[in-house]
């Protein structure tokens, strides 16, 4: 492959890692705080759950789906986390039940989708106002504080070889989901979907199973976000996760995922995630108010999704 056709096949990677350096830069030279250690190690520590859900969701879009569910999954495990240490349950069930609580939200969803029929839009709207309005039922809309005496609050708080262990999960996590896209069946199965579905099913591939694996990966990962945000934050809120699973599909298509499925990219996605995090820690630090920089990351979307739709449109794969 020819170093021409290489770079025009990774144009949007390379376009968001150019535009994710401007940012270090711009924020190095604007603040003196920046580029300290504590400051980075800060950043990658709050943006892992994004970091994680952002990876499950591009195998979903890459499978010309949405998963719009995922923030309110992650408050509705946060919180039931809470209540189940609260109570006395032990911390590696509340663990395992949270990832179990995420993926059954997840198989709910594949099942409307895959199985019958359901736009994916709609299918997760619902569960978004479902799952949140569950969370503020058994909230009541307070915080729950968590129970520090056991280990889980070590998911948020804990270290590993001078790396937050959030960050180290994402990583893991990051890793897990590219060895899937790139190196798997289901992963050639998902690309596959999302280029021609019905040319993969008639190829004799069970398509409703595997999108029903994808949302349940979804949910899992969602689930897996709340427990690291409840152990971090020390309680747990219906109120967590507003608005996350806009941030979550911004880092992905901001990653160069193609919105309308058949291409997804990994280092992508964790450049677009890296990308929302800095910039969000970085208007901060030069003392930009905090509506400004809500105004700064929709509009960032918005041009993201409309380069999306300019380079990998289906017309224009057709061209190509």
């Amino acid at each position: 492959m020819s170093m021409t056709h290489r770079l025009g096949k990774n144009t949007g990677v390379a376009s968001i890692a150019a535009f994710f350096v401007f940012c270090l830069i711009a924020f190095t030279l604007a603040t003196d705080t920046f580029l300290t250690a504590g400051n980075l190690l800060n950043v990658v520590r709050q943006s892992a759950p994004l970091l994680i859900v952002a990876t499950t969701m591009t195998l979903v879009i890459t499978t010309a789906g949405i998963d719009l569910s995922v923030g309110s999954t992650l408050a509705l495990v946060g919180a039931l986390a809470a209540i189940a240490l609260h109570a006395g349950v032990p911390d590696t069930i509340v663990f395992i039940g949270g990832l179990v609580v995420g993926a059954l939200i997840g198989l709910i969803n594949g099942y409307f989708i895959a199985i019958a029929g359901m736009p994916a839009f709609i299918v997760t709207l619902g569960t978004l106002s479902i799952v949140r309005g569950i969370a503020l039922l058994i909230t009541q809309g307070y915080s729950v504080p968590v129970d520090g005496n056991g280990w889980f609050v070590e998911l948020g708080r804990a270290w590993f070889l001078g790396v937050p262990l959030p960050a180290v999960i994402a990583i893991a996590v990051l890793f897990a989901g590219w060895v899937i896209l790139r190196h798997t069946r289901l992963g050639r199965y998902i690309v596959g979907i999302g280029t021609n579905a019905e040319g993969v099913r008639r190829a004799g591939v069970n398509t409703r199973s595997v999108v029903i694996k994808v949302y349940a990966l979804s949910g899992a990962a969602a689930g897996l976000a709340g427990l690291i945000t409840t152990a971090r934050l020390g309680s747990g809120s219906s109120n967590q996760g507003v608005g996350f699973e806009l941030a979550v599909i911004a880092a992905v298509v901001l990653g160069s995922t193609n919105l309308f499925g058949g291409r997804g990219t990994i280092l992508g996605t964790l450049l677009g995630a890296l990308t929302i995090a800095v910039l969000g820690n970085g208007l901060i630090l030069v003392h930009v108010s905090p509506f400004y920089t809500q105004i700064i990351q929709g509009a960032i979307m918005l041009f993201a999704i409309w380069m999306n739709t300019r380079i990998f449109s289906p017309q224009r794969r057709r061209k190509g």
